[in-house]
């Protein structure tokens, strides 16, 4: 390896160490983090990938190097003394197991790690130790491991097992171990070489570069949209020519969605930045929709909509494949407080739907409170909202809809193509 590629790679270590770092101790989103981090360490691409391959499939398998490094060492070095040892020791041993880098490039790059650090660095012979048995003994440490049910922690593995049973607990969790595909919409007739279809518009991509590079990006052929998240806006039915108000419409895909398929779409965003991101994906998109920033339990339409989406903020669990960061940083605390401010929501979205009119709630959550429980209050406190069950052809004959009629996907469904993620919709009719 020459001087330069050495450089980049002990950068990109260095980068991966800050954002585990962040990420862990102050249970901040992993997308936010490696946002800042790499946008202050100038690397080249090759390492910029690197650095976000070293911290995504460390938190991906936290679980299983966590019990790794304590088989080794029952009592880990402690961040108040060791600086970021604790952080050193996880992503070494990752690049060892998970990311087959070559081992002495691995341990010598954790020992110059450890010296650039005034606490670390007496913990390198530990550190150096540690990971050479690992690099000798891990993978059958690691073979013996239950890798779905250790990389789960216990506050989530409960909360799956007790809604969907252990058997499929346990798939759910099998599948947060891969990191998810790339699916795109389509727009009209556009296509991508090499993609393969879900369903509808969507198609899938196994391996891609910077997303911005592929074929038809500039031209607005297509946008970035998880096969599941462009299931809620088909429970519309034809909204061509027809009001439709989007609530919490950032990122935008089915604000999106919807101005594709020929709707007259509201999309009401509270958060500033979010919105402007909105307004460049449809400018690159050709797509028009009227962009309105508010809190939508303060935005008051002119007149009550045909059509009203809420795809409300959440725990975000059923993501995980993308955000592997979640198990770790959120708890069950989080998903009281989300379910808490969906009531508020939902209810302003109900206000804003006309006569006859139908109101979509969705959530990428596989949490009970803030799915099926929330619609279940909902519809107690408004009887003049009625559950209007979901049809198998509506959602391509997917084998996701529930006992009460709603859509539920798993992140194990579609296993045999790369899954998908964990989301849930109910479709609710007002009276007339």
């Amino acid at each position: 390896m020459n001087e330069k590629s050495a450089k980049g790679e002990l950068g990109a270590r260095v980068a991966a160490l800050a954002i585990l770092s962040e990420v862990l101790r102050k249970r901040r989103p992993l997308d936010a983090v490696a946002d800042d981090v790499l946008g202050k360490a100038n690397l080249e691409a090759r390492d910029t990938g690197f650095a976000l391959a070293i911290a995504n499939e460390t938190l991906r398998r936290f679980g299983q190097l966590d019990a790794l490094i304590r088989h080794f060492v029952p009592k880990p070095p402690q961040p108040q003394r060791a600086g970021p040892t604790p952080e050193i020791l996880l992503a070494g041993a990752c690049e060892l197991l998970f990311l087959n880098v070559a081992p002495h490039a691995a341990v010598d790059s954790a020992n110059r790690l450890c010296l650039r650090d005034k606490d670390a660095k007496h913990f390198k012979p530990l550190v150096n130790a540690v990971l050479r048995r690992i690099s000798r003994e891990g993978k059958d440490v690691v073979a013996a491991q239950d890798a779905p049910r250790i990389n789960t922690p216990d506050w989530l593995w409960t909360r799956w097992c007790d809604a969907y049973g252990e058997e499929t607990a346990r798939k759910i969790a099998a599948a947060h171990l891969s990191p998810a595909p790339l699916d795109i919409a389509l727009k009209g007739d556009a296509s991508i070489p090499g993609a393969e279809t879900v369903f509808g518009n969507i198609v899938r991509l196994r391996e891609t570069g910077r997303v911005d590079l592929l074929p038809g990006f500039v031209d607005g052929q297509w946008w970035v949209q998880d096969a599941a998240a462009s299931l809620p806006v088909r429970l519309l039915g034809d909204v061509r020519g027809q009001r439709v108000i989007d609530l919490c419409a950032a990122p935008g895909g089915k604000t999106a969605e919807l101005a594709a398929m020929g709707a007259q779409v509201t999309a009401v965003e509270r958060e500033g930045m979010r919105l402007a991101r909105v307004k460049e994906n449809l400018a690159r998109l050709k797509l028009e929709a009227e962009l309105i920033e508010a809190d939508l339990r303060d935005f008051k339409p002119e007149a009550p909509a045909p059509f009203v989406l809420l795809d409300a903020p959440c725990s975000a669990t059923g993501t995980i494949r993308r955000h592997p960061e979640l198990p770790w940083i959120k708890n069950a605390s989080d998903i009281t407080t989300c379910a808490a401010t969906a009531q508020d929501l939902m209810d302003a979205a109900g206000a804003m739907v006309a006569p006859g009119g139908v109101l979509v709630f969705a959530v990428c959550s596989l949490e009970p409170e803030e799915g099926p429980e929330q619609v279940d209050g909902f519809l107690y406190a408004h009887p003049e909202f009625k559950r209007e069950a979901i049809k198998p052809n509506e959602i391509f004959e997917l084998d996701a809809i529930t006992p009460e009629g709603d859509l539920r996907t798993l992140p194990c469904h579609r296993a045999e193509i790369g899954g998908m993620d964990g989301f849930y919709a109910a479709r609710l009719r007002k009276s007339g």
